[in-house]
Order: structure tokens, then sequence, then C-alpha cells
């Protein structure tokens, strides 16, 4: 039997993904979580075999959950399932150790495929977006990104160095450096434009 984690902020797309993987005879559904920061702790206390995680969720992207599992060397694979068809989201989830990047409009069935091949130690990411993850760098730095996300959610910056431990002037520079590289006339559109190549 395949256990799997599902985490996904959206109370009825979860409960949906949950009813979809339980018809399934060797895929079975030991938790759930709304937000990034729950699935981690749930991760921590079951087996599992799979983690499959949205990527924008409240507390802890589904990019950092990948990136911390594979940083606690956790054994349960991660498949990205986003609406994001966005080459940096792919390249980002690719470097956080996940194994399979899927769009929710792709066909169900897909879904549980896509699980049993990770589950045997393959990978699953659509050949078209892949090829396209590769022909764009990412500018932001980690920083600069956390920074700009901050700044995004409509934080201060005494709030963001808050945040982040940083003083306000690092904060102030790590926003011009951002709004500078992505040739942004201010903050709001330094996101704008980072979210729309998935950089954010």
């Amino acid at each position: 039997m395949i256990r799997v984690l599902i985490a996904e902020d959206q109370a009825m797309v979860l409960g949906a993904l949950a009813a979809l993987l339980e018809i399934e005879r060797d895929i079975s559904v030991v938790g759930q979580a709304r937000d990034g920061r729950a699935a981690l702790a749930l991760a921590q206390k079951l087996r599992l075999d799979v983690v499959l995680t949205d990527i924008e969720m409240p507390e802890m992207s589904g990019l950092e959950l990948a990136a911390e599992l594979k940083r606690l060397a956790h054994p349960a694979r991660v498949i990205i399932l986003t609406t994001f068809a966005r080459p940096g989201y792919l390249r980002r989830a690719l470097e956080a150790g996940a194994a399979a990047y899927l769009l929710k409009d792709s066909p169900s069935n897909q879904l549980a495929d896509a699980i049993r091949r990770v589950h045997g130690g393959g990978r699953v990411i659509d050949p078209d977006l892949a090829v396209e993850a590769w022909t764009e760098d990412d500018p932001l730095t980690d920083r600069e990104r956390q920074v700009l996300r901050l700044a995004a959610e409509g934080r201060s910056g005494p709030e963001i160095a808050g945040a982040l431990g940083l003083s306000e002037g690092t904060v102030r520079n790590y926003l011009s450096e951002a709004i500078s590289k992505l040739g942004a006339r201010n903050r709001v559109e330094a996101a704008r434009v980072a979210r729309a190549h998935g950089w954010l």
C-alpha cells in the first residue's frame, strides 16, 4: 500500500483529492493538511511514501515543504500538484527535491499513475514545461525572494526586518536589488513580474 499525505489549503480540493485517491486499491491517504507547516509536522509523525502538495499555501509553501523534507532526509517523495505551469516554479521544485510536477488540469487518472511511478523511484514532469524551465534563469537570490514575498504580502520594511532577523537597511537593499534585477519600477511591480515567471 502506498501511503500518501496531501497538503492543500482549499478544503474542497483537499477533500476531492483524498476521495479520488481512496478509490485506488494500492493507495491510502494517511494524512491531510491545510498548510505547509501542518504537513511538515504530520510528515514527521506518520510513515509516508509520498507527499502530494500544492505550491501556494499559508505558513509554508509547497516548495519550502519539499526543501525542508529534503533537508531532513525524509524518505517520502514529493509530488507538486499546482495550477501554475510556470517554468520558474518547476525549476525551483526540482531543486527542492520534488520527484514530480503535475498540473491540476491534467486528467485525474494521471495522478494515481504519477504516485505509483514516483513511489517506484521515477520522475513525472511535463516535457514541454521541463524544456522551458531551463531556458530562463531565475535572477533572484533566496534572500531577495523572501524579502520580496513578504513585501508582496503588504508587510512594511520594519515588519520584514523583524520576520527575517535583518536590519531595515538590509531589507531596503534586498528590495532595491530585486526591483533592479526585474526591471521593475517598485516592489509591487517586481512581485508581479517575479510571480508571473514562477520566481516568487
